[in-house]
């Protein structure tokens, strides 16, 4: 089997140390073949801030594949955020904007969803769509096929709709197409699953709350994902799991699962 942790929107900097320590837990406990960070791991892309989040990281023992969020772009230091919007991300998790990673049982496609020239808003070039769309049609059967990205590209709530990316209509229309599974967000702090009608194959989006910091929205804990996909799995079936942090036993777990079965015809 293979296990994949999501953790999104740590906001590093406005991190709770009781909540880090108890993701750590869960990490140590479930041994994750794959860590996806979906961005937003700083508050303000400072590099104190970057270096706490790579230690956090590389305390969890599994290889990471990284895209930046809109926090991870400077915001009041204008020189860096038009100069090298990205420079203090690339010291702590690599230059590669839009890493990929590849096994026998998953491929993921990482998606750079941020503009330096945007406050917050997400956006997806055609290039981006064709980029994804061709690493996707090169999958091999076996594999679950993940796009990641930032900004959500489906929302369940009529306000989080300005928060949708940019591009969402094209991107999910081509992708599909391409044989995705999921697509994987965060941003907006709201743990969900959603199933996806009026495409040529079935996809679903996976989002996932805010992993450890103070910033939880709507009264919705701290919350992480976990997927599980392979040989050990029931046939044809990818589990997602929703943990949830319970303070009062400083510890995350498990609060709801859903079983998505991608189409294999």
């Amino acid at each position: 089997m293979s296990v994949l942790l999501q953790i999104s929107d740590t906001h590093f900097g406005t991190e709770q140390g009781a909540v880090v320590d108890a993701l750590g837990t869960l990490a140590q406990r479930q041994r994750p073949d794959v860590l996806v960070l979906s961005g937003d791991i700083t508050q303000r892309a400072r590099p104190a801030q970057f270096r706490a989040a790579r230690a956090f990281v590389d305390r969890l023992g599994a290889p990471v594949l990284a895209v930046p969020g809109n926090h991870d772009i400077p915001l009041f230091d204008l020189w860096a955020r038009l100069r090298k919007p990205y420079g203090r991300y690339s010291a702590a998790f690599g230059t590669d904007l839009e890493p990929v990673h590849r096994s026998a049982e998953l491929l993921i496609v990482g998606v750079n969803t941020t503009r330096p020239w945007r406050h917050k808003d997400g956006e997806l070039s055609a290039l981006q769509i064709d980029r994804v769309a061709r690493l996707l049609k090169l999958a091999d059967p076996g594999q679950l096929r993940v796009v990641v990205v930032h900004q959500p590209i489906a929302v369940t709530r009529a306000e989080d709709e300005l928060n949708r990316l940019r591009g969402h209509a094209a991107a999910l229309q081509h992708w599909a197409e391409a044989g995705a599974d999921l697509v994987m967000g965060g941003h907006i702090h709201l743990p969900y699953v959603m199933p996806l009608q009026g495409l040529l194959r079935p996809l679903w989006v996976v989002q996932a709350g805010t992993a450890v910091s103070s910033r939880v929205r709507d009264g919705s804990p701290n919350s992480v994902n976990l997927l599980r996909w392979g040989v050990d799995a029931a046939p044809g079936c990818c589990r997602i799991e929703q943990w949830d942090y319970e303070a009062d036993d400083q510890a995350f777990r498990l609060a709801k699962i859903s079983e998505v079965r991608p189409d294999r015809s």
